[in-house]
């Protein structure tokens, strides 16, 4: 054979090849769009059965999905994500919370140890009382984890500001306006941990998010709403996973090992914060409100081996979250709130995951 017809088969050979690479559909990706234009809307679902343990088992066909209403199609599915894990610890360093801040430290060390993966996964701790500070920032360090974690302390009378150490941003967090006029005012900042770890942390990362909120539940300092904290954290596509801990006479509710939160309907969406008795916000069904409506699940805890139970639970959750996928069927590209719904069509079967979304 001629080398000027070897060349011409080879030059043919290769157009036919490059024809049929641009002929296959892209593979699809967890945490991706389809295309340039058309977002996929991912899901991470918890399933459990009707005494509390993980169904792990499930396929595609054995889930249901609507959006506003309208049946989806789902367009990816894996029974177990691996994919990397954004973690944040936010902790309530307030008075209220002082019997219980060394225990939560000791469970705390631990659920980082079993949970973050150096390779893949990263985390960051934040306290807040008076005021909201970042103690770590991301990192995949363990041992950067742990030192924050040293510097929990229950906030005193008057508590000044603490400034370096732990990676934090001079001392409150962030460079914003909205943390630095609180200084000396006293109270708890729920609602602005909330949303600055949501806003100016999690928003950014690609993957599987949460953060752990461990607090009484209680806000009595806060620049922003319950109703925007939720909202900042749902933008973020972020779970939230409230532990609740305080004395167990101090709002009225007894202590306990709890579980998952209310099921669909919440409280009205976010708006007020719920009341308990003499018109005080009530703290347990604030800390539910949180997790329901960002796909989270709620706990309740007073002892050290309670913490550890909680922790132990969360860490499961985390490691068998089914991933869903699907691309919105409908041409309306509003970015309001869009509500969504994921079931089984097996009997008895509950699915924990997030209720909606803000498309991009």
């Amino acid at each position: 054979m001629s080398v000027s017809r070897r060349s011409c088969i080879a030059a043919m050979s290769a157009a036919a090849l490059e024809r049929l690479l641009l002929a296959q559909p892209p593979a699809a990706s967890p945490d991706a769009s389809f295309s340039t234009d058309v977002r996929v809307v991912n899901i991470f679902a918890t399933v459990r059965d009707k005494k509390g343990q993980i169904v792990k088992a499930l396929t595609q066909n054995d889930f249901e999905l609507d959006e506003e209403g309208q049946p989806q199609t789902i367009r990816y599915f894996s029974a177990e994500s691996d994919l990397p894990l954004t973690l944040g610890l936010l902790v309530d360093t307030s008075g209220s919370t002082r019997s219980a801040l060394g225990d939560e430290r000791e469970a705390s060390y631990r659920f980082i140890e079993q949970v973050l993966r150096e390779d893949k996964d990263q985390a960051f701790v934040i306290h807040f009382d008076s005021e909201v500070e970042l103690l770590q920032d991301l990192t995949n360090s363990r041992t950067k984890l742990d030192k924050a974690l040293d510097q929990l302390h229950a906030a005193q009378p008057h508590m000044q500001r603490r400034d370096g150490g732990g990676g934090n941003r001079g001392g409150g967090y962030p460079d914003d306006s909205r943390g630095s006029q609180r200084g000396r005012r006293g109270g708890t900042s729920l609602y602005d941990a909330v949303l600055l770890a949501s806003d100016e942390l999690l928003v950014k990362q690609k993957g599987r998010k949460a953060l752990v909120l461990l607090s009484d539940g209680v806000d009595s300092g806060s620049k922003t709403t319950l109703a925007d904290a939720t909202r900042a954290a749902q933008r973020a596509d972020t779970l939230v996973y409230t532990l609740l801990f305080s004395e167990p006479e101090q709002y009225g509710y007894p202590g306990g090992f709890g579980g998952p939160g209310r099921r669909r309907g919440g409280y009205g969406g976010g708006g007020y914060p719920p009341r308990g008795g003499a018109g005080r916000p009530d703290g347990k069904r604030i800390m539910e409100q949180i997790a329901q409506e960002t796909g989270g699940r709620f706990f309740q805890a007073s002892k050290k081996d309670q913490f550890e139970k909680v922790f132990a639970a969360i860490e499961e959750d985390l490691r068998n979250q089914y991933n869903i996928g699907y691309t919105p069927a409908h041409s309306d590209s509003g970015g309001g709130y869009r509500r969504i719904h994921l079931s089984t069509t097996k009997k008895d079967l509950r699915v924990q995951a997030r209720e909606g979304y803000y498309p991009n």
